[in-house]
């Protein structure tokens, strides 16, 4: 890792839309992959909720990777090399190897906390289902999109908003609030529509403790570290340890 300094200018640079945007590269790269290779003769696709939500909103982006999808992705990081271009942020390809290292170790350490607290709330915790392949697929995406969709805008949003609706909150309480209806939101949206999961009051904890947890990592890091956390606390737990 950096020296202190080098830390310093490590953590600046990795929290900025910069990295954000070149981290979720890879995750989108290899979902789209993966998923159309679960997805290669099946009846019935696989897709991530989150993914379906907003290609709901973005029609055109239907069916994978497509020209919209490519259009969208030139756009945003064009508009981030546009916005960021007076910060001068260094492009170093070990600030992304130490990106993926520092998400494991969150996702490590998320991996036990959440885990232990539904444990001990409730005895139990969410079944695990799908194959192997299936499992990576859809673990990469859900780091993804699942982000994407509720640290960056819903609950990024949901912070702004109350921020100018609600100012007595100030900007702790704005975020502690946005924080915790945005982990039960994200908790609630995979027991909806048809590709959602039975619900069972264990994996719903499961799922709102985990959200919050990185709403915080969200807060403190940026979106490209929470979505490689997420993205490997999933494969870790839904691929790796049930082996």
């Amino acid at each position: 890792m950096p020296n202190s300094g080098g830390l310093l200018r490590y953590h600046e640079a990795t929290r900025s839309a910069t990295y954000s945007f070149l981290m979720a590269l890879p995750l989108l790269v290899v979902y789209e992959v993966l998923i159309r290779l679960v997805n290669e003769g099946a009846e019935q696709r696989v897709r991530i909720s989150s993914e379906m939500w907003l290609k709901w909103v973005l029609p055109y982006l239907e069916q994978g990777v497509s020209w919209g999808l490519a259009i969208i992705v030139v756009i945003v990081g064009i508009t981030v090399a546009v916005v960021e271009r007076r910060k001068r942020i260094p492009l170093s390809p070990r600030y992304g190897f130490f990106m993926v290292a520092e998400s494991a170790v969150y996702a490590v350490a998320l991996a036990i906390v959440v885990s232990m607290a539904t444990r001990i709330l409730v005895m139990a915790s969410p079944p695990i289902e799908g194959g192997m392949l299936m499992n990576l697929a859809l673990s990469i995406g859900a780091g993804l999109y699942e982000e994407l969709l509720f640290r960056v805008i819903f609950v990024g949003s949901l912070f702004l908003l109350l921020q100018r609706m609600v100012p007595m909150l100030g900007r702790v309480g704005a975020y502690g609030v946005a924080a915790v209806v945005g982990a039960i939101v994200f908790s609630a949206i995979h027991y909806i529509g048809e590709l959602g999961d039975p619900f069972t009051f264990a994996s719903f904890l499961y799922r709102a403790l985990f959200g919050l947890a990185l709403n915080v990592v969200f807060l403190l890091r940026g979106f490209g570290i929470a979505a490689w956390t997420h993205a490997l606390y999933d494969v870790m737990v839904m691929v790796v340890l049930p082996q």
